[in-house]
């Protein structure tokens, strides 16, 4: 080492920093980097991505590989920069070399190029991932008893290597992954798989029409009515039902029916054997889990029932997409007929309107956790049903109830602007 010139040590040790910020960087940048877009990136044929993902299935290789690099790059640095302080000031100076290396290795070598790594991983994975391939290779004897060693060591600690895939995301992890991608989604796609995700916090109960509500085909009424109805019908799906709504014997598709009355073959008996089996869904079905069960099953309408086993109410497939995708129209008086605009600025709203689809499409903030329409928040608030001519506020919003009918709230005057002007003031 005697005959070695100084300018040829330190341009050593200058390569062996380059080489220890090079496996610091590298170890950073690889295992910072996304996985998802790396599996997209192999898809699409990214030929150093898929190096990437092949080093990254054997975590522990690379590791062992990069840890064998860094630390061996790092000790010979610090032999020579031993050797060029003894040359230097002699034993006095060792200490003053090692103080510099450590903070050159930890500025240049450690901090700047991991730093770096973590802000850009792909500029350098890839390009190390080149590397890294042939590398290991070579150095695969050496690799591969650091890693019976490490890993034995493991197992004597009792953590294996088949922990599971922790690259899976929960339902809220992905939330978080689609509000952060801020401009890279647009905004309605973005809003479709909020929605998606929401469907398994909600049932079919949240949104389905009310038994009360149900339009339906009576075989017990005179056959003249039942035609009447079905060519005023306003769905092309209707349930059948004898006497009470809570008997349905099934569900007929009016085109089938009208074809029939066309040829003048139109009977009761006809339409009781044109009517498909009715399709019964439990009222706390998910969302999530009743469009796959729409999707096996071929139903597009379902009739929700509770335990007992007592008719509830009736969902549609397209209610169900609404959910994700919005509502089908855009006139805010064909989405929510129960919704009437007056000219003070107030609504008159029917007491049997869904809060959900009131917040959706009305922007109103009431309580969604509750009641699911409006009559039952109000009589929930209240503990009590209401006169026509009650005020009161509820969420903020001021209402006059117009109407009762019965035991339930028929319609109801809102004034939305009221809680706005407060809000500012407040």
């Amino acid at each position: 080492m005697s005959d070695i010139p100084l300018s040829a040590l330190f341009a050593v040790l200058f390569v062996l920093i380059l080489l220890s910020a090079f496996f610091s960087g590298s170890e950073t940048a690889l295992m910072t980097l996304n996985r998802y877009r790396l599996r997209h990136l192999v898809d699409r044929g990214h030929p150093a991505a898929a190096r990437a993902n092949k080093l990254l299935k054997r975590p522990d290789r690379l590791i062992g590989l990069i840890l064998l690099g860094n630390n061996f790059v790092n000790i010979l640095a610090s032999s020579i920069a031993t050797i060029i302080a003894l040359r230097l000031g002699g034993e006095s100076a060792i200490a003053i070399a090692a103080g510099l290396l450590t903070f050159v290795i930890l500025i240049f070598a450690e901090v700047t190029p991991k730093t770096l790594a973590a802000l850009h991983p792909e500029r350098l994975a890839f390009p190390a991932a080149t590397i890294y391939t042939p590398l290991l290779k070579i150095c695969y004897p050496l690799v591969w008893i650091v890693n019976i060693i490490a890993n034995g060591l493991l197992r004597a600690l009792g953590v294996t290597q088949d922990g599971g895939d922790n690259n899976r995301l929960s339902p809220e992890e992905l939330r978080a992954v689609v509000l952060e991608t801020g401009a890279m989604i647009p905004p309605r796609h973005k809003k479709m798989l909020l929605s998606i995700l929401d469907l398994e916090r909600s049932t079919v109960e949240d949104i389905m029409i009310p038994r009360n509500e149900v339009d339906g085909i009576n075989l017990d009424a005179p056959l003249d009515e039942v035609v009447q109805q079905l060519q005023n019908a306003h769905y092309t799906r209707l349930p059948v039902y004898e006497g009470s709504i809570c008997n349905i014997i099934g569900t007929i598709h009016v085109r089938h029916a009208m074809h029939a009355l066309i040829d003048g073959t139109l009977t009761k008996d006809v339409i009781r054997g044109i009517c498909r089996k009715p399709y019964f869904i439990p009222q706390g079905a998910p969302l999530n889990r009743q469009l796959l069960n729409f999707q096996r099953s071929k139903n597009r309408i379902g009739l929700v029932v509770d335990e007992y086993g007592d008719l509830l109410g009736l969902v549609t497939l397209e209610d169900l997409l609404e959910e994700i995708v919005g509502e089908f129209t855009t006139d805010p008086a064909d989405t929510l007929p129960d919704v009437q605009p007056q000219d003070d600025g107030s609504f008159l709203v029917d007491g049997s309107a869904n809060i959900k689809e009131l917040v959706r499409n009305m922007q109103w903030e009431l309580p969604t956790d509750g009641p699911k329409t409006l009559n039952g928040l109000i009589i929930d608030y209240l503990e009590t049903i209401p006169k026509a001519g009650t005020s009161l506020r509820l969420a903020g919003y001021p209402m006059d109830i117009i109407q009762t009918k019965g035991n339930a709230v028929k319609t109801v005057r809102f004034y939305p602007q009221h809680r706005k002007k407060e809000s500012k003031t407040s």
